[in-house]
């Protein structure tokens, strides 16, 4: 299998699959390839040659790549203007104990946001617009390459997180934002989950747009007794110490400046559960929720993300079906990150959705891809 560098290729690769009827997995940096159902012994699709920053136009705040270009030469370009991705691509390498390559696509593909998420949203977000190759063997483009774009269908929400069931990515354009010149990390050391969660939806829906909300149990945080809720701020230095002054003035004195390196990566990576055993699950819920689920799901190693709106979770494999029916229950999703080929192939990434947005889903996925040609199965 060598790897295509053209459309033109993965344009005459599709059709001949499509011929054949002949289903294949489509592989770039290979670092998110253990999260879904396994696909099994299929030919595989190369797409690790489409790599590269096709055009950066830092006036504009717009950014054109190749799906396939490492995400670490992304942040590298865009940090030389301090400029940055909205949404935190998240890296799960150390979770999945994968040794590839973090690509842009990947990123994308997984809807991997990070705690950017909080202020500047998802990837969906900031995706303009894309091309791509759909299931007919046909080149076509979404979107467009500017941020005031409202033409036609909003294609480019599709793509993220379809984890590529729907076409395979040509082109990505994103829009990117001003790299705040400084941070700080405000933690509230020895909380409960309940008094933590509540202070953190407090900062959420204050005026300081937090860049990272996570709250910390004492097994997951060392020293911090029952647990730490975390807050981090970005922003010019002046401007700054005016939100660390605000929070104080919310949350009173027992808000301390966090010294230690900035751990909303790890959080967002989801390294703090790289050497716990168990399976990992993200557990996404209304963040007024968080401290009732946490403690229905009675889970040893846990810890809060996004002001509560997920949970990350590390549980042994018999308590699968547990935690589905929990979050199904407070109208939430569990999404099975890393598990065991079997395990994953018994409860996939999701679980199964209702009629009528199972049809829905279809329906999509027909109009892409009638012959289920991509990654079939993996969601």
């Amino acid at each position: 299998m060598s790897a295509m560098s053209k459309e033109s290729e993965i344009v005459d690769f599709v059709r001949a699959a499509r011929a054949d009827r002949s289903p294949f997995e489509i592989v770039a940096g290979s670092t998110r390839r253990a999260v879904g159902r396994p696909l099994g012994a299929i030919p595989k699709l190369d797409v690790s040659g489409l790599s590269g920053i096709l055009k950066y136009e830092p006036e504009e705040l717009i950014l054109t790549a190749a799906p396939s270009t490492p995400l670490a030469e992304i942040v590298s370009v865009l940090a030389a203007k301090n400029q940055r991705l909205g949404f935190d691509p998240a890296d799960w390498s150390q979770l999945l104990g994968s040794n590839g390559v973090t690509t842009l696509a990947g990123a994308v593909s997984c809807d991997a946001s990070g705690s950017g998420r909080l202020r500047h949203g998802g990837a969906r977000d900031s995706l303009l617009g894309f091309h791509g190759v759909n299931g007919l063997g046909a080149s076509f483009r979404a979107g467009g390459k500017v941020v005031k774009n409202v033409t036609g269908f909003d294609l480019p929400k599709l793509v993220c997180g379809a984890y590529g069931t729907l076409c395979v990515l040509t082109e990505l354009t994103f829009r990117v934002y001003p790299r705040p010149t400084h941070f700080a990390v405000l933690a509230l050391p020895d909380v409960s989950p309940e008094i933590g969660f509540a202070h953190l939806r407090k900062i959420a829906q204050s005026a300081l747009e937090p860049a990272g909300l996570a709250y910390l149990p004492g097994n997951i945080a060392p020293g911090t007794g029952q647990g730490s809720a975390l807050i981090r701020l970005e922003g010019a230095s002046q401007p700054l110490e005016e939100k660390i002054a605000l929070a104080h003035g919310l949350l009173g004195s027992a808000v301390v400046r966090f010294d230690g390196e900035d751990p909303f990566p790890t959080i967002g990576n989801g390294e703090k559960f790289a050497r716990v055993e168990g399976d990992v699950w993200r557990v996404m819920i209304a963040p007024s929720d968080a401290p009732r689920i946490a403690k229905e799901l009675g889970a040893q190693y846990w810890l809060g993300d996004l002001a509560g709106g997920l949970l990350w979770v590390a549980a042994p494999s018999s308590e699968g079906a547990r935690i589905r029916k929990i979050a199904a229950a407070a109208n939430g999703q569990a999404m099975l990150l890393r598990a065991s080929a079997e395990v994953r192939a018994t409860h996939g990434l999701y679980a199964p959705q209702p009629p009528a947005l199972a049809a829905l889903n279809r329906s999509v996925k027909a109009a892409f891809d009638p012959l289920s040609l991509f990654n079939p199965g993996r969601l």
